[in-house]
């Protein structure tokens, strides 16, 4: 690790994690590279208890804002993860990750907001669609519409799915919204 950089894991803290393809390869350039990423993320998330706040597969890049993990500790999901897609996608290369990955651990709900929305805006900064729904390989449209993706994202629509599923509906949330501030 290099000198001055400090994980922080075990923190119960979010997550905002970017990992990047070897040489900033283009290697999630086709559909089938995407749904590949996608299926080895929704993976993961089902064995390692990882929550997905959200997420977006860019051409030579990945960023997640994810919880830690219930079963195993964050490195070692990621490495999963990466690892699951490397041995799919790799083909004749010698690598597809770079080694290391960059995390930055989520004080607070502001970070929290700051964090998801440049996941969700990066495709639009660079030129890959117009707008953020337009991006199929997002959780954009999860937050947007309710829309179902192939990754389960921890949302509120997916919470209020889970409550009608178990038959028990949870309290409202407490968000820092004006509209539920009390006179």
């Amino acid at each position: 690790m290099p000198w001055g950089l400090k994980r922080f894991h075990e923190s119960g803290q979010t997550h905002f994690v970017t990992f990047s393809c070897y040489r900033r390869r283009p290697s999630f350039a086709e559909p089938l590279a995407n749904c590949t990423f996608e299926s080895a993320l929704e993976r993961v998330r089902r064995s390692f208890g990882l929550r997905v706040y959200g997420y977006v597969v860019m051409p030579e890049h990945v960023h997640l804002l994810i919880g830690e993990p219930s079963r195993a500790t964050l490195a070692e999901a990621l490495k999963s993860l990466k690892q699951g897609v490397s041995r799919r996608l790799i083909g004749d290369d010698e690598y597809f990750w770079e080694k290391r990955y960059y995390d930055f651990n989520i004080r607070d709900y502001e970070q929290f907001v700051e964090k998801l929305r440049y996941i969700h805006r990066n495709p639009v900064k660079r030129g890959l669609c117009e707008r953020a729904e337009d991006r199929e390989w997002s959780s954009f449209r999860r937050y947007a519409t309710g829309h179902e993706g192939r990754v389960e994202i921890e949302s509120e629509c997916a919470a209020r799915k889970s409550e009608r599923a178990t038959g028990r509906l949870c309290p409202a949330a407490q968000l820092p919204h004006s509209s539920q501030q009390k006179a």
